[in-house]
């Protein structure tokens, strides 16, 4: 990999698909440099998935342009296939190949040289930690292991950038902590990665993350970015974290103050957006009936305040 870490690997411009008189997606316009983790959150039908098919070349645009590594979408999109790795939600291998099959069929289908083919069964296997159930069958492993396995198939032709939709869904807290690891070592190692998640934790681990709603990119940026932008926070409001001893209680009481823009338990605690203007000590008196033994403390926004916020206010403005 000769190029420069900067380089721009996925690039879109306006980038729209229709089915019908249905609009999937609406001129997505995104870039994605060498080497990086791009997240990408929305809910279920947002045109996460359509986005990714467009870009690994199976699904053509309406209108609009997008390139990866290089290579148009429209025009290129089988020497696109052969640069990139794709890795879905569900188990896409053969459940009746052991897990070393599966990963020679792969070898096999991306033209892989005899002379190679041991040297990247070697390196997968080594990365994924899949040695030790390379006997047996897809069909058998667990869902952390599946999806391992399913990593080292979308690895063995060493592609330059991996779109992964949901990878992580259905399998337990610590597989896809260690799937993760996995792909911090990829990103170190120069590939591209573009993730689809519906995980918070997971998008705070990524260089960069977009939100679809509706088809729509409705923000862009590092998470940092995101968490500070004033759409989120505006700067006549503020955002607290209250703890009580009845918190549904407090949440309904918050719905009803004027002073509160936005409120939703996080856990033991209830975050709050209220006008600037309020005085926090009455404002959790106010909260909470009186409890005496309430806490509260200014937070800063986590991501889910920052998508839940932004695809109400896009619902409204869908609404109007």
């Amino acid at each position: 990999m000769s190029e420069p870490i900067f380089d721009t690997v996925i690039r879109t411009d306006q980038l729209t698909r229709d089915f019908g008189d249905f609009r999937a997606l609406s001129e997505i316009t995104l870039d994605v440099p060498r080497a990086s983790i791009f997240g990408l959150l929305g809910p279920n039908g947002a045109g996460k998935s359509t986005l990714i098919r467009m870009l690994c070349g199976v699904l053509k645009p309406t209108s609009g342009r997008g390139s990866v590594l290089g290579f148009d979408v429209r025009a290129d999109a089988e020497a696109i296939k052969r640069r990139i790795g794709y890795m879905s939600q569900r188990f896409s291998l053969y459940a009746d190949l052991s897990a070393i099959e599966n990963i020679r069929f792969y070898a096999m289908i991306y033209g892989i040289s005899t002379e190679r083919r041991r040297e990247r069964e070697d390196a997968v296997i080594a990365l994924t930690g899949i040695g030790p159930y390379l006997d047996r069958l897809g069909g058998h492993l667990s869902g952390g292991w599946k999806q391992r396995l399913a990593l080292a198939c979308a690895l063995i032709h060493e592609p330059d950038v991996i779109f992964l939709d949901e990878p992580t869904a259905g399998i337990d807290p610590v597989a896809r902590r260690d799937l993760w690891d996995l792909l911090f070592e990829l990103s170190h190692q120069g590939v591209t990665m573009f993730v689809t998640t519906h995980y918070m934790d997971e998008a705070e681990r990524c260089s960069k993350v977009g939100y679809l709603q509706g088809g729509e990119l409705i923000v862009l940026g590092t998470p940092n970015e995101l968490k500070n932008s004033k759409r989120v926070t505006p700067d006549d409001a503020r955002r607290y974290e209250v703890s009580c001893r009845d918190l549904p209680a407090a949440l309904a009481r918050a719905k009803s103050m004027k002073a509160v823009r936005d409120a939703t338990l996080f856990g033991p605690m209830l975050h709050v957006l209220t006008d600037a203007s309020a005085n926090p000590g009455e404002l959790v008196l106010e909260l909470t009936g009186g409890d005496s033994g309430a806490e509260f403390r200014s937070v800063a926004p986590t991501l889910e305040d920052v998508f839940v916020i932004l695809s109400r206010a896009e619902e409204a403005r869908a609404a109007s």
